[in-house]
């Protein structure tokens, strides 16, 4: 791994990349998973909309001081850009308890970017800022079908921990939740 690749708080000029990545992250994890309609308007500028507001609204004036989102950056030829994010805080389920567990929001990593260490860096400083706050466990939510994301949390030692929900896309997803102990 290169000494140039490292976490770090997003910022608001980090905001346009995070979108871009969150959409080319669904793209590619929901692709073979929901209709190609869903992962156009996914896609789309009203989508991307919501998202900037959702991320801007995130960085300026987070839910608590535990909501953190971060970024991975790499330097290529002499140019240090965002690859990948994370979005995670105190876990919002009900049958959770918010000052212990916590939950991993979002994690994505540019699509041509993958299996370069960037994701792992994200876990890593994700966890590292829970285990400072105090979490003692930690959640997501992924689709129930094998994909690539599901794979890389269980790769990882996360397990399904009985949840089970449905959210709707314009197409109806089963999704399942991972946990991991982590202090």
């Amino acid at each position: 791994m290169s000494g140039a690749q490292f976490v770090r708080p997003a910022r608001a000029a980090d905001v346009g990349t995070v979108v871009d990545l969150q959409v080319a992250s669904w793209r590619e994890v929901y692709r073979a998973l929901l209709p190609p309609e869903v992962i156009g308007e996914l896609a789309g500028e009203e989508a991307r909309e919501s998202f900037r507001a959702q991320w801007s609204a995130a960085l300026e004036s987070p839910p608590t001081s535990k909501h953190r989102l971060v970024v991975a950056t790499d330097e290529n030829d002499g140019v240090r850009s965002v690859v990948g994010f994370a979005a995670f805080g105190p876990a919002g389920d009900p049958d959770l308890w918010p000052a212990t567990d916590a939950e991993v929001f979002a994690l994505h990593v540019d699509p041509e970017l993958t299996r370069r260490g960037h994701g792992g860096r994200l876990l890593n400083a994700s966890v590292d800022h829970l285990v400072e706050d105090g979490f003692t466990t930690v959640h997501v939510w992924v689709p129930e079908a094998d994909n690539a994301l599901r794979t890389f949390f269980e790769s990882s030692g996360w397990a399904a921990d009985g949840a089970r929900r449905e959210i709707d896309l314009g197409s109806t997803l089963p999704m399942v939740r991972l946990h991991a102990a982590i202090a």
